[in-house]
């Protein structure tokens, strides 16, 4: 589909005509929930996301509207991959060859600054007295 570069109407779409059986690939919108069951995010993490889509291959049928990563248990520096998410029936990624990141969990820098102080401000481990 193209639009209008300055009043976002449409100019132009191209349709496709496909048989029942037929495979497209497409583009499909990634879709965060639970984020409230993060402990890295409810300790000040960031949801850092790399892939806002997923290229997949589907059944024309079957073209889902979003796929659903789930947050939950994810502590800072973790990271979501691909062979987390629950695929749709029919449907698979079209990079096949690497288990390619999603999105990670990363320490902000008040986090990053709250383990400086708690390092620094650690006593030093005492040495055993010599007999």
């Amino acid at each position: 589909m193209q639009y209008h570069p300055a009043t976002d109407a449409p100019l132009h779409v191209d349709f496709m005509r496909l048989g029942s059986h037929a495979r497209v690939t497409v583009m499909v919108p990634v879709v965060f929930t639970n984020p409230e069951m993060s402990p890295g995010i409810r300790r000040g993490g960031i949801l850092n996301i790399v892939r806002h889509g997923i290229e997949l291959n589907c059944p024309v049928d079957r073209i889902p509207d979003h796929l659903v990563v789930e947050l939950n248990g994810l502590e800072i520096g973790d990271s979501l991959h691909i062979s987390k998410v629950v695929m749709p029936e029919g449907c698979r990624p079209t990079i096949t060859d690497r288990d390619f990141t999603i999105a990670t969990i990363a320490a902000s820098s008040a986090v990053r600054e709250e383990a400086a102080a708690a390092a620094t401000a650690a006593p030093a481990p005492e040495e055993p007295a010599a007999s």
